[in-house]
């Protein structure tokens, strides 16, 4: 198994339940892949995942051999999901109690709070359709497509999520609450798949949680689990080469030397990786590469880590600063490949959950925002780095924490060229291959390659796509085929 995020984590301990004797190879120091952490001076920063959603899928893993997830990581809930903020000074709780929601709707839209019950049927029914069931199976026949098309027409899934949000609410404030989320997984509510509604339903039916720690515990538990089941687990030592046979996998080579034969091997990295890089050698990496250059990337993003003097209960786990643009801003960042000079800010604030994440009376925050991947957007980020860094902390001072600066004791970013880096992400992109409807199913990289039968695919770039909910049940999909083709 190549790369230790969470696909690759969830593929890995589904094998080793079965008895198949896995080994998971890890670029980086500690398992995770993007949901990586950092520890100074008593903070803890979470790169993220920040939040976690339908932790049933999770908790299977241990489910497998009778073991439980709290045992090994203890998951705190979180209210409200989010608290969404305009340049107004409007401020809007979203959260799975729906009495409350509904108030929520009634205080800022209330025309629009019957679209909105019809809306919460629609994303209930694309849930059932689109991921109880087509996420769970495997898409590696064109038959496989024709099966679901019935479906995608009955949800109209040509639709994109903004577009079927606006067909039942009228306000611009609540189309914005309702549609946002596809951020989170790479997708532009303006073209992603409306079929993408279904985070809704997924977010409301399973919470919204958070591991005591940090995500990094969660991955450290999962890891933990892998290895009580007899997994081993090989750190700081990325695979540079997977070896071919004709067309068959036989095994890997690290940087540092280490090979080994395999009768299968799964990659959980950068699908563009996997392909141009570690299959750079075969006829098929490279026409597979050229084919996946040409398909459109999710962008990237800027992360801002901090930690500031005092405790802030008034800032909730999760906040949404929206700029005084929302198509505007996301055609620069999508189809325009500008810094724009507005702002759309994701602010996490773990410590008002979890104050271990900080030395005490300190605060430790996460802001984030989406910026147009390296293909698009080719900035000097050395330069431009430190300067929308302090944009950034000046607008959630002038929101919300006014002296951020005095208070500020550490803070240091992330960038695209840091995610190209140190995850081998292409162009920089957060996930993979934009969520839209042409590249979704039997129209994504398979789980299963189509020409080299014992190499398979686990991650944000195979279906079902990115977000832990969608690389966990890819990895349930990946792992169905590796088993029934391993006892062939």
């Amino acid at each position: 198994m190549v790369g230790a995020g969470f696909g690759g984590l969830a593929l890995a301990i589904r094998l080793q339940a079965a008895g198949i004797a896995t080994t998971l190879v890890e670029a980086r120091d500690k398992p995770g892949g993007h949901a990586y952490c950092w520890q100074q001076d008593g903070f803890t920063f979470d790169a993220g995942p920040t939040m976690i959603t339908d932790p049933a899928s999770l908790e299977a893993l241990w489910a497998l051999t009778g073991h439980h997830m709290a045992d090994d990581v203890e998951l705190l809930p979180v209210s409200p999901f989010y608290r969404l903020n305009w340049p107004d000074g409007t401020n809007f709780d979203y959260t799975n109690d729906e009495a409350a929601l509904q108030r929520e709707i009634a205080r800022i839209a209330p025309a629009d709070l019957p679209g909105y019950i019809e809306f919460q049927d629609y994303c209930t029914r694309v849930y059932r359709e689109a991921y109880q069931r087509a996420a769970h199976s495997p898409f590696v026949e064109p038959g496989s497509m024709l099966q679901a098309t019935p479906a995608l027409i009955r949800l109209q899934a040509w639709r994109s999520v903004y577009s079927m949000v606006s067909s039942y609410v009228r306000s611009d404030k609540l189309r914005q609450a309702l549609s946002f989320q596809t951020l989170m997984i790479g997708g532009n509510p303006m073209t992603a798949s409306a079929l993408n509604t279904l985070l809704l339903t997924l977010e409301k039916s399973g919470g919204l949680w958070w591991a005591r720690g940090g995500t990094q515990r969660l991955v450290a538990a999962m890891a933990r689990q892998f290895e009580r089941l007899g997994g081993t687990m090989r750190l700081h030592d990325p695979v540079v080469r997977i070896a071919t046979l004709g067309n068959r996998v036989t095994g890997v080579h690290t940087r540092s030397g280490w090979t080994a034969p395999f009768d299968a091997v799964a990659s959980n990295a950068d699908i563009l990786h996997s392909y141009h890089d570690l299959l750079g050698d075969t006829l098929r990496g490279q026409a597979y590469a050229r084919t996946l250059a040409r398909k459109r990337f999710a962008p990237s993003a800027f992360v801002v880590h901090f930690g500031i003097e005092g405790s802030w209960p008034g800032i909730p786990h999760h906040s949404m600063l929206f700029g005084p643009r929302y198509k505007g801003l996301l055609d620069d960042i999508f189809d325009h490949g500008v810094l724009p000079q507005d702002l759309m800010i994701y602010l996490h604030h773990p410590t008002v959950t979890d104050p271990s994440m900080a030395p005490p009376g300190k605060s430790t925050f996460q802001a984030r925002i989406p910026v147009a991947h390296m293909g698009k957007l080719t900035v000097d980020w050395d330069a431009i780095g430190p300067l929308l860094e302090q944009r950034i902390l000046d607008e959630i001072g002038r929101r919300l924490i006014p002296d951020i600066h005095d208070r500020t004791v550490i803070r240091f970013h992330y960038s695209p060229r840091d995610f190209a880096y140190d995850l081998h992400a292409h162009l920089g992109s957060t996930g993979s291959l934009e969520p839209v409807l042409g590249q979704s199913g039997w129209r994504r990289p398979h789980n299963r390659d189509d020409a080299i039968g014992n190499f398979y695919l686990v991650g944000a770039g195979t279906h079902p796509g990115a977000g832990i909910p969608g690389v966990v049940a890819g990895a349930g999909v990946t792992a169905a085929l590796m088993l029934e083709d391993l006892s062939a």
